[in-house]
């Protein structure tokens, strides 16, 4: 187990640094008064025992964990409306102190299941005492309600393997639309809904 705490001290150190720096677009957007297309961060390091997995499933030898497996770091970051993701992928992809590898739209192509993120993968350099280590890093930018739903739809997917019986799986399909109806209507009505929320913070800063 020492031998996996050394190797994954730089991802943790990553997504702590990553989770500082991507909650502050919010801060930057407060102090100006202006909507933030943030509304919360999370991070988190994938398990051993689940690289391990992975490993296995994908034929990725441990001494090429680093170059081949993107999402031992995670990144989730949440925002009210479908707009906001263009915002923040356009700021990740601007960033000085990051390297965007791949993106993965996963809003315009719906998977099957009816799961629905923008996923980007980054290359982060990070600072240690052995020197600097660039590894990779996988953020997820989605809804709100895009996140209810892929939260549900995961803890299922531990039960069941992936193999949902019918009529779970004809709910959770039924679930992504109404999730994605959702999305829509609060686009419609985005103007509305960042007049009142800046009239309320106003209000309780008085």
């Amino acid at each position: 187990m020492e031998e996996w705490s050394i190797f994954l001290a730089p991802y943790r150190q990553a997504v702590e640094e990553l989770k500082i720096k991507l909650k502050g677009i919010r801060k930057d957007y407060q102090i100006t008064s202006q909507s933030s297309p943030v509304e919360f961060v999370t991070s988190r390091v994938k398990p051993v025992q689940s690289i391990i997995e992975k490993a296995s499933t994908r034929n990725i030898p441990y001494d090429n964990l680093r170059a081949q497996m993107y999402d031992i770091a995670g990144i989730r970051i949440m925002c009210q409306f479908v707009d906001d993701i263009n915002v923040i992928t356009e700021h990740i992809r601007s960033r000085n102190d990051m390297r965007v590898i791949e993106e993965r739209d996963y809003i315009e192509n719906t998977k099957e299941s009816g799961y629905r993120s923008y996923h980007i993968i980054i290359e982060y350099p990070v600072e240690s005492v052995n020197g600097r280590i660039k590894i990779l890093a996988e953020i997820q930018i989605r809804t709100l309600a895009m996140n209810f739903w892929a939260t549900i739809e995961h803890t299922l997917n531990y039960k069941y393997s992936g193999e949902y019986p019918p009529e779970i799986k004809n709910r959770l399909q039924n679930a992504a639309e109404a999730a994605y109806l959702l999305d829509k209507e609060m686009s419609e009505i985005r103007e509305e809904v960042q007049e009142a929320q800046k009239y309320f913070s106003k209000k309780r800063n008085i």
